[in-house]
């Protein structure tokens, strides 16, 4: 068995700090990758565009899965990383071997996203609407650690962190792309920004909201402010094995409860062994 992890804004390789262990030990090999503008990644180019897309950050994994060699691992993540994961499991399902995706179907609906939500979700949306203007970028750049803390402890309200947590993570905000991919991203995903032209095919494909058919579990926290009616109704875009589980957890699922995550793990390796 193989497990590839991955984490999003504002989180790192680090959430995946207690999953990781419970794989290995269930006999997998475990790899945990930074997404692109975080920790020690780096662009090999200075003309390459620092984009933070949801095709560019699934081309990665696919990628990462070519220069590992490895065999239809299980990909799984929360918040960025689930977007990436269910992006490489929608476009190329023949390379992966299951998915754990938090939040259901993570795949973003860019023309959807130039409508509003109801306005209490729009207020936990600060950020997104901060990050599309200028000043949202500075505020970033300046106070990054800050900001990120403000949505660590709104997003997962019941989970009590230390700081020395938070500094492991947030050392990883220091990467000098960290800005510009966040920025790409929120953008992006909102239609007020133009993708790279390579991903324009994919993100049309992404656009006609293909079902996933790798065998899946979903999994939902019940205290995750930015999901608060949960994902159980996604169902209808799983058409292989689909499991969908709730868990005492903020959005930060796999810190906060990481049993529960690496089990799901586990439970995909037995329908695809």
């Amino acid at each position: 068995m193989g497990g590839d992890p991955f984490a999003g804004f504002p989180y790192d390789v680090h959430a995946f700090d207690e999953v990781a262990p419970i794989l290995a030990q269930a006999g997998a090999r475990v790899v945990v990758p930074y997404t692109r503008g975080f920790g020690p990644t780096r662009f090999l180019s200075d003309e390459t565009p620092r984009n933070g897309q949801q095709a560019a950050r699934g081309r990665d994994i696919l990628m990462l899965i070519d220069a590992l060699k490895l065999e239809r691992p299980i990909l799984g993540g929360f918040d960025w990383g689930g977007n990436a994961s269910c992006v490489v499991a929608a476009l190329w399902p023949e390379r992966i071997g299951g998915l754990v995706s938090y939040a259901g179907y993570d795949i973003i609906d860019v023309n959807g996203q130039r409508n509003p939500t109801a306005p209490a979700l729009e207020k936990v949306f600060w950020y997104q609407h901060l990050f599309q203007t200028e000043r949202g970028r500075k505020c970033l750049s300046q106070h990054r650690r800050d900001l990120c803390k403000i949505l660590w402890n709104e997003w997962s309200p019941d989970w009590r962190f230390d700081d020395t947590t938070f500094a492991r993570s947030a050392d990883a905000f220091e990467n000098p792309d960290f800005v510009d991919v966040v920025i790409s991203c929120y953008r992006h995903s909102f239609g007020l920004e133009a993708g790279e032209a390579a991903f324009q095919d994919l993100e049309a494909s992404l656009a006609q909201k293909p079902r996933i058919t790798v065998p899946a579990i979903t999994i939902d926290g019940t205290n995750d402010p930015l999901k608060p009616e949960g994902t159980s109704d996604h169902s209808k875009m799983f058409a292989g094995f689909h499991e969908h589980r709730v868990v005492d957890a903020g959005h930060n699922m796999p810190q906060e409860q990481p049993v529960p995550f690496a089990s799901a793990v586990i439970r995909i390796r037995e329908q695809i062994i």
